[in-house]
C-alpha cells in the first residue's frame, strides 16, 4: 500500500505518530481481566455443575438404582417422582447461585474495570487534545 492511497486523515499504519502511550498501571488491568475470568469461570461452573450435578444424579439413579426410584417416601410417592419434582427447585436455585456470585463477585469487578477504562479513555482524550 503506498503512502498516497492511504486517507489523509488518518496515521498512516507503518508510522509510530499519535501512537497512545499505555497508562503506566496497565499491567494492572491485565491482572484485572484475568480475576474477572476466573471469577466469571467460576461462577459458571458454580451455577452449571448445581443443575447439571443434579439432573446427571437424577439419571444415574434411575439407569442403575430402579428400585430405589420405586421405593415409596411420603405419603406413596416415589423417590423417583420426588427426585423429578426437585428438579426444578435445583434449577432455580443454581439460577440464584449465579445472580448473587455475580452480584458479589463478577459485577463488582467489572465496574471497577470499567471506570478504570473511563478514566483512561478520558485522560486519552485530554492528552490528544493537549497534543494538537
Amino acid at each position: 500500500m503506498s503512502h498516497d492511497s492511504f486517507p489523509p486523515d488518518l496515521p498512516h499504519p507503518h508510522t509510530h505518530a499519535h501512537r497512545p502511550h499505555p497508562h503506566p498501571s496497565a499491567p494492572a488491568r491485565h491482572s484485572d481481566l484475568r480475576t474477572l475470568r476466573g471469577a466469571y469461570r467460576w461462577q459458571r461452573r458454580v451455577a452449571t455443575l448445581t443443575a447439571l450435578g443434579y439432573f446427571v444424579l437424577f439419571l444415574v439413579l434411575s439407569a442403575f438404582a430402579p428400585s430405589l426410584m420405586e421405593d415409596e417416601v411420603a405419603g406413596g410417592l416415589p423417590l423417583g417422582l420426588l427426585l423429578a419434582l426437585l428438579q426444578l427447585p435445583v434449577t432455580l436455585l443454581a439460577v440464584a447461585l449465579y445472580e448473587r456470585t455475580a452480584r458479589r463477585h463478577v459485577d463488582p469487578l467489572a465496574d471497577r474495570i470499567r471506570k478504570l477504562a473511563e478514566l483512561d479513555a478520558r485522560r486519552g482524550a485530554r492528552q490528544e487534545g493537549t497534543a494538537r
